[in-house]
């Protein structure tokens, strides 16, 4: 085979085609703090100086933990907060209508009972904090879709209609399975397929999971990395995996009410470690002990 002109003796066609890595232009970046890669936070202090400033474009981010423990909560205010800083989110929900969504988004961000809120049985003062919070919702809020049927096809559609979302949150994983195949096999072909899309459409993707029971680890001890299941796929395809932990759900004691645990079992970039939080039932708010 013959190379066209100009080309090295032993450099084939599809190397000259490829694009050029340009390590000047990404240190420039990096030292004046634009690096594509630069942190978007997640509104909680303590977890963004885990993750070296917060969550990064192109990671795979896994959210687990056990029914009932607030997971889809903590996601919600986490795309909740990008947005009120100025970012882009999206949240994608498999298990929720956009209402019920929206419900849970002012509870949180007027600080009203979920309850009162669902039955119009607001004070005046309260209803005036939801009102608010609905006016600064209007502003910014996160692109709200329905996950069912839609698959990994709906969230690459989303992503390429709406370019530049900074933080793409689907809830749960679990919802972009269609049932051809078993569970763990579509939820780990979910993974892989999640990671390469936050890559190629520059976000990062914040992925909530059901914690898998083991016989090492029961449900009510602290979360561990072997429980995310998906024949090993989460634990490998993330760049960072939280844990949350509600000690109130496996006991009585006063001292727990509230206190819950977020643990980063795995960060590929930066440390472990584990932030405590406080989460406000009637708002579904989660806010740090700190």
């Amino acid at each position: 085979m013959r190379h066209g002109a100009g080309m090295g003796a032993g450099e084939a066609p599809e190397e000259r085609a490829r694009p050029r890595f340009d390590v000047a232009s990404v240190l420039r970046s990096a030292l004046d703090g634009r690096a594509a890669g630069a942190p978007i936070p997640t509104g909680f202090p303590t977890l963004d100086g885990l993750l070296g400033g917060g969550l990064r474009r192109g990671d795979l981010v896994v959210l687990a933990g056990d029914t009932g423990s607030g997971k889809s909560a903590l996601a919600l205010a986490i795309a909740l907060n990008v947005c009120a800083a100025g970012g882009s989110a999206a949240f994608l929900s498999g298990e929720m209508t956009a209402a019920r969504i929206l419900e849970r988004a002012l509870a949180m961000r007027g600080r009203v009972a979920i309850d009162d809120l669902r039955r119009g049985s607001l004070t005046d003062e309260a209803h005036a904090a939801a009102a608010a919070a609905a006016l600064a919702l209007r502003e910014r809020a996160p692109v709200l879709e329905d996950l069912r049927d839609a698959g990994l096809t709906g969230v690459s559609d989303l992503l390429a209609v709406h370019l530049g979302i900074e933080v793409t949150v689907v809830d749960p994983l679990q919802a972009l399975a269609l049932g051809r195949l078993p569970l763990d096999e579509e939820v780990a072909h979910a993974a892989h397929a999640l990671k390469e899309l936050s890559i190629r459409r520059s976000t990062a993707a914040l992925v909530v999971s059901q914690l898998a029971p083991s016989t090492s680890a029961p449900l009510s001890s602290r979360p561990q990395l072997h429980q995310l299941g998906a024949l090993g796929a989460l634990q490998q395809h993330a760049d960072v995996v939280l844990g949350l932990f509600r000690e109130e759900m496996y006991g009585s004691h006063p001292d727990t009410e509230g206190a819950a645990e977020l643990h980063v079992l795995k960060n590929r970039n930066g440390p472990g470690g584990m932030v405590d939080l406080y989460f406000h039932r009637e708002w579904l708010r989660f806010e740090e002990v700190a």
